[in-house]
């Protein structure tokens, strides 16, 4: 069974490190995941109520690529010791129920990391992105973290991390954890039904 990941950068730069950690759990995963990257962040309006009916393109476009995919996986940069705004933003959009349902990450398995130049990684992002998915029903994967610090060191030059490095082995835990999260789920994809 292959399963479907929507993969979502908080990150807005073109050469994110956030990306290329995506980037690479889909070389990891191979043919045992399909993934699917939503990188319309920007095209996200700010929430507000006086826009939520209909939703805008975009956030409509985000919902159904939650809904349809198995799981969710989030890499996190961190800016002033949180996550970035236009990751809160769309996470808003997705806690508020539409024409088709409930919030669309209720029970939803999630994984999340991130990749940061410093030394903390990104800890104090990924506390706050917990925080917040907790807060929304999602099912966030505890255990391993993905805490990339100076990951510029860590990817090779070809922006890879090595096989038989830590993080490679963290990422390969992480793709691990969350096929077990979605196997546990216990209810079949919509398209099976």
């Amino acid at each position: 069974m292959t399963t479907r990941i929507l993969a979502i950068s908080g990150s807005l730069r073109r050469t994110s490190l956030n990306t290329n950690l995506l980037r690479q759990a889909e070389a990891i995963a191979g043919r045992g995941a399909t993934f699917d990257y939503f990188d319309r962040l920007p095209a996200i309006p700010l929430f507000s109520e006086d826009e939520e009916h209909p939703a805008p393109a975009p956030v409509a476009d985000l919902r159904d690529r939650v809904r349809t995919a198995d799981a969710v996986l989030i890499a996190t940069p961190e800016y002033n010791a949180s996550i970035p705004a236009g990751l809160k933003n769309a996470l808003d959009w997705l806690s508020r129920s539409d024409s088709t349902g409930g919030p669309a990450l209720v029970r939803k398995p999630v994984a999340i990391m991130g990749a940061s130049g410093g030394q903390l990684g990104t800890v104090r992002a990924q506390l706050a992105l917990r925080q917040v998915l907790h807060s929304m029903s999602a099912r966030v994967l505890d255990k391993p973290e993905l805490l990339l610090f100076r990951a510029h060191e860590q990817f090779d030059e070809s922006g890879v991390l090595p096989e038989g490095s830590r993080a490679h082995a963290a990422l390969l835990g992480i793709l691990d954890g969350l096929a077990d999260l979605v196997t546990q789920r216990g209810t079949p994809h919509p398209a099976t039904r």
